[in-house]
């Protein structure tokens, strides 16, 4: 496998206490952590398009499918050094996928799916601060499908998932470019709350350490004011970092947000 084979982890195999937090209270409970399979580190070299990374493994050049189509230029910078997963299917065009990079001291995950799949755990263990009976990925309500429906057996709950790899000194902002989709979902979460429904917007900071998330206002000032129409109508906003290693990531802690100014 060489020297730079991190780990070959299967998703959900590996049992854990999962640390969850919800306000000021933590919480302990067993469950399974997001882990990889076969991940090696790499050099970054370059990005031609959002889908695509050139990277140095073994001092072989690599092109490799990028698991985020997000700007990430603050990430993606020649020399950083990178995560790679190898696929497990022999017949793919690129044989190993990107996700995660090093920025300074902070390792940061970069795969787009993998907020869902932390958040999955999270809801299915109390994060949110009810007992869950039933959930459900990938619901369609109104014109949106949101990532998760939750039932605690006497309210309805939707929840959107939001990735943020977008740091600046501690300060973590969504979104790193434009997102018209994005503004939608969230108005919608404010619509479904006539309907019954209680509505959730998580946002999952793909890093360990973060003091506080704001909106990204200068990239998208629409999903700003999105967010700040939610949070009036009383969407329940939180975001939370996660613990991550170049093979795993799960929630830890949640910090706080704040959506005006």
């Amino acid at each position: 496998m060489g020297n730079d084979c991190l780990a070959a982890f299967i998703y959900g195999a590996a049992e854990s206490s999962l640390v969850l937090f919800f306000g000021t209270r933590r919480y302990v409970t067993g469950g399974k952590v997001m882990q990889y399979k076969e991940v090696y580190r790499g050099i970054f070299q370059k990005r031609p398009n959002r889908f695509i990374a050139e990277v140095e493994l073994e001092g072989v050049r690599e092109i490799c499918h990028v698991k985020n189509t997000g700007r990430c230029r603050e990430l993606l910078v020649p020399g950083a050094v990178v995560y790679l997963e190898k696929s497990q299917n022999p017949t793919r065009k690129t044989r190993y996928s990107l996700i995660a990079v090093e920025k300074g001291d902070l390792l940061i995950n970069m795969d787009s799916q993998a907020p869902n799949h932390a958040a999955e755990e999270w809801l299915a263990h109390g994060g949110v601060g009810f007992p869950v009976k039933e959930l459900r990925p990938e619901y369609t309500w109104g014109s949106s499908r949101f990532d998760f429906y939750c039932d605690d057996g006497e309210t309805r709950h939707l929840i959107e998932v939001k990735g943020v790899t977008l740091e600046e000194q501690g300060v973590v902002r969504f979104p790193d470019a434009p997102t018209a989709r994005g503004a939608r979902h969230v108005r919608e979460l404010c619509e479904s709350m006539q309907q019954g429904y209680q509505a959730h917007l998580l946002f999952v900071v793909q890093m360990e350490q973060a003091s506080i998330f704001l909106p990204n206002r200068a990239t998208d000032p629409e999903f700003a004011k999105a967010l700040e129409e939610a949070e009036k109508c009383g969407v329940d906003i939180r975001a939370v970092c996660c613990r991550v290693t170049p093979n795993s990531m799960e929630i830890d802690r949640e910090i706080p947000v704040r959506i005006q100014g």
